[in-house]
C-alpha cells in the first residue's frame, strides 16, 4: 500500500534531500572550496536499502581514495609530456574497467571509481599541476563527506534493511520455485513452466548479490552469509532436477511405459509441494516418507534391463533428490527468517558444510574489450582537446570519459547515454533557472536550501523508479553543480547578464559534447554487441565443459552449478534481445548444466572403482570432452555417433556389474547423457536385448 501511493519513494526522496543538505552544510562550514561534490555524492550514494547504501559508501570511499592516491604518485612525474600522461591515464581507467567487469559484484564499483575519479582530478588542472595534491585530497574531503552523510541518514532514519528485503524475497523466490516443480510434476505440464522456472537463475543471482551488503545492514541483526549461500545452492539444485524429471516423465509416457505406482508417487510429490509450509517438522517427515517411496519403487538393475529400467530409476532417483532439495530449502528459509543463530533443524549443519563463495561467470575477454574502450575513449578526447585548443577540452575529457566506466557492463550502453543526454539537458535547463534567475536574489544557506527543496524532491522521487533513474540522475547532478552549490555568485557583466554565464555556457556545451562523444565511440565500439557476448558466454561454458571432463581430481559439482547458473542468467536477457529461445538446444546452458553434472557423477564413480572398470568410464568422459571442443556458436551441434556408441557400452557394461552401489552410480549419470545429448536417439538395447522393451 505505501508503494502504491508513493509513500515510499517520498520517504526515500526526503532521506536523500536530507544527506545532500548535511553534507553542503558541512562543506560550507569547514570552507570547502567545491561544496558541490559533497551534495552530489550524497546523492549518488543514495539507495532504497540502508546495508547498500552503507556498504556502498564504503566501497566508493575506497575507490576515491585509491584514484586520488594514483594521481597524486603516478601523474606529477609526466604531467609534461602530454602523450606520456595520457597513455597513464588511459591505462588507469582501462585497467580499472578491467578489474571491475572480472568483479560482477557490488564490490565492483569500487575499481570504477577509482577510475574515474583519478580523471576528475587530472583533466580539469592540467594547466596547474602544482595543485595536484591539494585538488586530490579536497577531492576525497569532499566525497567522503557527501559519503558519510548519505550513510548515516538512510542508516539511521528509518533505515529500509536489507535483511528484511533479503528473507521477503527469500519467501517469494522459495515458493515460486515449489509452484514450478508443482507444475514440473504433472503428467501434462502447464506450458511456459519451463521458461519460468529457468527465471531461477536471475533469482538466485539477486539473492546473491543482497547477501553482499549484510554484513553492513543497520536494520538489526542479520543472518550468516553461509545460510544464504546454501540457499542459492539447493536452489540452484532444482534447476536441473526438475527438466530431468520432466524429461524422464516425458519420454516413459511416450511409449506407455510410466507405472501406475509412479504415477501416484508423482501426484502425493505435487500435492507435497502444493502444501509445504513453516512447519519443519511435518515437512522433514512427509518428506522422509516420500523418499522412502521413491526408493522402494526403484526398480532393480541387472545386464537383462532395458531402456524403460534406467529411465524409470532415473525419475524415481532424480525425483528423491528434488524433494530433498525442497526439504532444504525450506529449512533454510527457516533459519534466515530467524535472529537466533542456534540451527532450526538438525540438518543444517550438514547443510552448512563446506559452504563456501559462490563463483561467478568472468568474462576475460569481455572485460578486455570494455578496458579497452574506455582507454580508447580517453586517448581520442585528448587528441580532440590537444589539437583543437578548445579551453574547456578538460571538462569534456573528463566527463566522457565516465560513461565507458560506468555503463561498460552492459551489452548495450547506447541507451542509458541517450537518457543522459536528455537529463543533461533537462539540467542545464534548471541551472540556468536556479543559477541565474532564483538563487542570486537570494541569502543564505537556509534560503538556498529551502528554495532547492521542490525540484529536489520531485527528481529524488524519480530516482527511486528504475525507469526514471536514467533521466533523474543527471538532472540531479545538473542541479547540483558549481553554478548553484555555491557561496556566491558573479556579479552582472551588462543588464540581466551575470559575469559567469559565459562559463557556465561553455560547460555546459562541453558536458552535452561530451555525452554525444561517449555514445559515438560506444556505438562504434560495441558494434559486435549482444550477439559477441552470447558466442562469448557459450563458448566459456563449453570450454569448462571439455576441460572438466576428463579429469582426475575430485568434482566441485556446487561451484560448477553455481558458475553455469550464473552465465544462464546473463544469457537469458541477451537471447530475448535477439530473439532466440533459452531452451534451443545450441542456447541451452542448462542443458550443458546437467551434462556437467553428469560428468562430476561419472568423475566420482571413476576414483571409487579399480582400474579395470575405468576404462568403460574414461572413453565416455573423454569423448564428452571432445564433443564440446568441436562445438560453435550459432552452429547447430554436429552428430557423434561415436560418442553415443561409448555411452551405450558403458551402459552394458555397468548394468551387468556385481555391485549394485556401482550399477546405480554409474546408470543415473549415463542415462542424464544419452537423455540429453542424443534425446531423438532410438532406445538403449541392453545385451541381451529386453522383451518387450520399446524399439
Amino acid at each position: 500500500m505505501m508503494q502504491r501511493w508513493g509513500i515510499d519513494a517520498a520517504v526515500f526522496s526526503l532521506k536523500c534531500y536530507a544527506a545532500a543538505m548535511l553534507a553542503t552544510f558541512v562543506a560550507f562550514s569547514i570552507g570547502l572550496e567545491r561544496p558541490y561534490w559533497a551534495f552530489l555524492t550524497a546523492y549518488i550514494v543514495s539507495g532504497p536499502l540502508a546495508g547498500a547504501v552503507v556498504s556502498g559508501a564504503i566501497f566508493r570511499l575506497i575507490g576515491s581514495v585509491a584514484g586520488a592516491a594514483f594521481v597524486v604518485f603516478a601523474i606529477p612525474p609526466v604531467i609534461q609530456s602530454p602523450v606520456v600522461m595520457t597513455a597513464v591515464m588511459a591505462g588507469w581507467l582501462g585497467l580499472c574497467v578491467f578489474l571491475s567487469l572480472l568483479d560482477r559484484t557490488p564490490t565492483s564499483y569500487m575499481f570504477v571509481l577509482a577510475g574515474y575519479t583519478a580523471g576528475l582530478i587530472v583533466w580539469p588542472i592540467v594547466d596547474a599541476p602544482a595543485h595536484i595534491f591539494d585538488v586530490a585530497a579536497l577531492r576525497v574531503q569532499e566525497i567522503a563527506i557527501g559519503i558519510i552523510c548519505s550513510a548515516l541518514v538512510h542508516g539511521v532514519v528509518l533505515p529500509n534493511s536489507v535483511t528484511r528485503f533479503l528473507r521477503s524475497r527469500t519467501q517469494g523466490i522459495v515458493r515460486d520455485a515449489e509452484i514450478w516443480s508443482h507444475e514440473t510434476l504433472g503428467l501434462e505440464p502447464r506450458p511456459g513452466v519451463d521458461a519460468e522456472r529457468r527465471r531461477l537463475a536471475q533469482d538466485v543471482t539477486e539473492l546473491h548479490q543482497l547477501s553482499v551488503h549484510l554484513p553492513f545492514d543497520t536494520g538489526g541483526p542479520a543472518p550468516r552469509i553461509s545460510v544464504v549461500r546454501a540457499l542459492e545452492h539447493e536452489l540452484a539444485k532444482l534447476m536441473p532436477l526438475g527438466a530431468a524429471i520432466a524429461d524422464r516423465i516425458a519420454a516413459l509416457r511416450a511409449h506407455d511405459r510410466l507405472p501406475e505406482s509412479t504415477v501416484q508417487l508423482l501426484h502425493e510429490a505435487r500435492e507435497w509441494v502444493d502444501r509445504l509450509d513453516d512447519d519443519l517438522v511435518r515437512i522433514e517427515e512427509t518428506g522422509a516418507a516420500l523418499t522412502a517411496k521413491c526408493a522402494a519403487l526403484e526398480p532393480e538393475i541387472d545386464a537383462d534391463s532395458g531402456w524403460s529400467a534406467l529411465l524409470h530409476m532415473s525419475l524415481l532417483a532424480r525425483l528423491n533428490s528434488l524433494i530433498e532439495a525442497h526439504v532444504d530449502c525450506r529449512v533454510l528459509k527457516a533459519q534466515l527468517a530467524t535472529q537466533d543463530r542456534r540451527p532450526v533443524s538438525p540438518r543444517i549443519p550438514g547443510l552448512l558444510t563446506a559452504i563456501g563463495e559462490r563463483p561467478l561467470h568472468r568474462d576475460t575477454s569481455g572485460a578486455l574489450r570494455g578496458a579497452a574502450g574506455a582507454a580508447l575513449t580517453v586517448i581520442i578526447g585528448c587528441t580532440l582537446w590537444y589539437f583543437s585548443g578548445w579551453p574547456e577540452g578538460g571538462t569534456f575529457v573528463m566527463l566522457a570519459s565516465v560513461f565507458p566506466a560506468l555503463f561498460a557492463a552492459m551489452d548495450n550502453s547506447l541507451p542509458p547515454v541517450v537518457g543522459f543526454f536528455k537529463g543533461s539537458v533537462i539540467a542545464m535547463l534548471l541551472g540556468t533557472l536556479y543559477g541565474f534567475v532564483i538563487l542570486p536574489e537570494l541569502d543564505g544557506f537556509p534560503e538556498m536550501a529551502l528554495s532547492l527543496a521542490p525540484v529536489l524532491l520531485i527528481l529524488g522521487a524519480l530516482l527511486s523508479v528504475p525507469r526514471y533513474i536514467g533521466i533523474a540522475l543527471p538532472a540531479l547532478l545538473g542541479v547540483g553543480g558549481p553554478f548553484i552549490i555555491s557561496e556566491k555568485y558573479g556579479t552582472d557583466l551588462g543588464p540581466g547578464i551575470p559575469a559567469n554565464f559565459a562559463t557556465f555556457l561553455n560547460s555546459q556545451i562541453a558536458t552535452l559534447a561530451a555525452i554525444l562523444f561517449a555514445g559515438i565511440m560506444i556505438r562504434i565500439l560495441q558494434t559486435a554487441g549482444i550477439e559477441h557476448a552470447i558466442a562469448r558466454t557459450l563458448r566459456a561454458g563449453w570450454q569448462d565443459l571439455a576441460e572438466r571432463s576428463n579429469r582426475w581430481d575430485p568434482p566441485n559439482v556446487q561451484a560448477w552449478i553455481s558458475r553455469m547458473l550464473d552465465r544462464h542468467a546473463l544469457l537469458g536477457p541477451r537471447l530475448a534481445a535477439t530473439g532466440k529461445l533459452a531452451g534451443e538446444p545450441l542456447y541451452d546452458i542448462l542443458r550443458d548444466l546437467r551434462i556437467g553434472v553428469a560428468i562430476g557423477e561419472l568423475r566420482v564413480l571413476r576414483n571409487g572403482i579399480d582400474p579395470a572398470r575405468q576404462e568403460a568410464v574414461t572413453r565416455v568422459l573423454a569423448a564428452v570432452g571432445e564433443y564440446y571442443r568441436r562445438l560453435v556458436p550459432h552452429k547447430p551441434p554436429p552428430p557423434d555417433p561415436e560418442l553415443l556408441a561409448g555411452i551405450d557400452a558403458a551402459l552394458r557394461r555397468f548394468n551387468g556389474d556385481a555391485r549394485a552401489i556401482f550399477r546405480r552410480q554409474a546408470i543415473l549419470p549415463l542415462v542424464t547423457l544419452r537423455r540429453t545429448l542424443f534425446a531423438d536417439a532410438a532406445p538403449f538395447t541392453g545385451s541381451p536385448a529386453s522383451p518387450g522393451d520399446p524399439s
